[in-house]
């Protein structure tokens, strides 16, 4: 089933090949420089690239030539980077998917595994503020199966990618405890180590027919705006049989969502005016969730119970 990380969010492309940029070619008066296509258009960082067409054998390997330079700190594992990029396969002279000229950048966790291998060690080591162009091999893109019409099996890929930030996010929400004193509600565990947070559903207790959004740990970040992203960890349950429908810590991954986009109005709604840094239970009634409608494992009609860290803000 689609993990609820993404139903929560109005779907975006990730490096998906259903876009692609425009017709914009190459031109083959430079095709390839230090072993690489050469962009022909747009070569400054920031800038909508235009990339030549690999010429000759692509590299049996990862390669990584670094564009420009960036003066920001380096990413590593577990960093949330926001980057545009250009997609194009080794032998093509089109795009097939891109970011640049989009609303907002491209959001990822390096090493989390939800972009191709290529990516998460591409980009790892790499400098905010820089242009990189990456020479993925298939073991470490698509492989054999490719991905879509655009991409054949064993494809090369050649991504421009230029890091616009990167942000280190704790492991956990820290920050004064506040008492848990309403026994109707549920109870979450206050524990700052970065493992399972557990939530408890009361047996005896009917669910809150209005939106509940409350801190458990409170934290002192700056207070989320309704045009953030958010970085965050979660615990999800259904109140009815206080099961688990998701949870962020079994794949020990952060997600990020953009909270113009979130398609669930009780999480925006509780989620904004909270302080980054904190931990928040969340008691989401059916008509600010999924409604009617069932969603995977969440029946419909559901009451819905967070225990969500915002960890950092984008």
């Amino acid at each position: 089933m689609r993990r609820i990380a993404g139903l929560l969010v109005v779907p975006l492309l990730l490096l998906s090949t259903a876009a692609c940029g425009g017709s914009d070619k190459g031109s083959d008066s430079v095709q390839m420089k230090n072993g690489v296509p050469a962009i022909t258009k747009g070569a400054k960082f920031g800038e909508d690239p235009t990339l030549a067409k690999g010429k000759g054998e692509p590299p049996k390997g990862l390669k990584v030539e670094v564009l420009s330079e960036g003066k920001g700190p380096a990413l590593k594992k577990g960093d949330v980077a926001q980057v545009n990029y250009l997609g194009q396969v080794w032998d093509g002279a089109e795009p097939f998917d891109k970011s640049f000229g989009r609303p907002a950048p491209f959001d990822l966790t390096l090493g989390a595994g939800a972009v191709i291998k290529g990516w998460d060690q591409g980009l790892e080591g790499q400098k905010v503020g820089s242009r990189v162009e990456l020479v993925i091999p298939p073991a470490l893109g698509y492989g054999a199966q490719g991905s879509g019409d655009k991409i054949k099996p064993n494809a090369t890929l050649v991504f421009v990618v230029d890091i616009v930030k990167g942000t280190s996010v704790p492991a956990s929400a820290k920050g004064k405890e506040i008492p848990q004193e309403n026994k109707d509600l549920p109870k979450v565990g206050t524990n700052t180590d970065g493992k399972e947070v557990s939530v408890a559903v009361p047996k005896d207790s009917a669910a809150p027919a209005k939106l509940v959004s409350e801190y458990v740990l409170e934290g002192d970040g700056p207070v989320v705006k309704d045009t953030d992203s958010v970085v965050v960890k979660f615990n999800g349950k259904t109140w009815k049989d206080d099961k688990t429908f998701e949870s962020t810590y079994t794949s020990d991954t952060t997600v990020t969502w953009p909270l113009s986009q979130l398609s669930v109005k009780g999480l925006k709604e509780g989620i904004v005016g909270k302080k980054a840094g904190s931990r928040v239970l969340l008691v989401i009634p059916p008509a600010d969730g999924f409604g009617d409608k069932e969603q995977g494992t969440i029946p419909a009609n559901s009451t819905l119970v967070f225990s969500l860290d915002i960890l950092t803000v984008m």
